[in-house]
C-alpha cells in the first residue's frame, strides 16, 4: 500500500481541472517549482515552445 502522506499539497490556485479530469498547473504552480520542465505546459511562465524545444527570450 503507498503513503502518499509526504507528498506535499497544491494550493487551490496551483491547479485546475480540465473539463476532461487533467490536472493543469497554473503559472503560480510553475513559478514556485522554479524551473521550466520543457513538457509545453499550458501557462508556463518560462516561455518554452515545444515546437522548437527553445525558451523564448521575454
Amino acid at each position: 500500500m503507498s503513503n502518499f502522506s509526504n507528498k506535499p499539497k497544491l494550493a487551490p490556485d496551483e491547479f485546475y481541472m480540465s473539463p476532461e479530469g487533467f490536472i493543469v498547473f497554473t503559472e503560480k504552480y510553475h513559478l514556485k517549482r522554479g524551473y521550466c520542465c520543457k513538457s509545453g505546459c499550458k501557462h508556463c511562465p518560462y516561455g518554452y515552445d515545444k515546437k522548437t524545444g527553445k525558451v523564448k527570450n521575454n
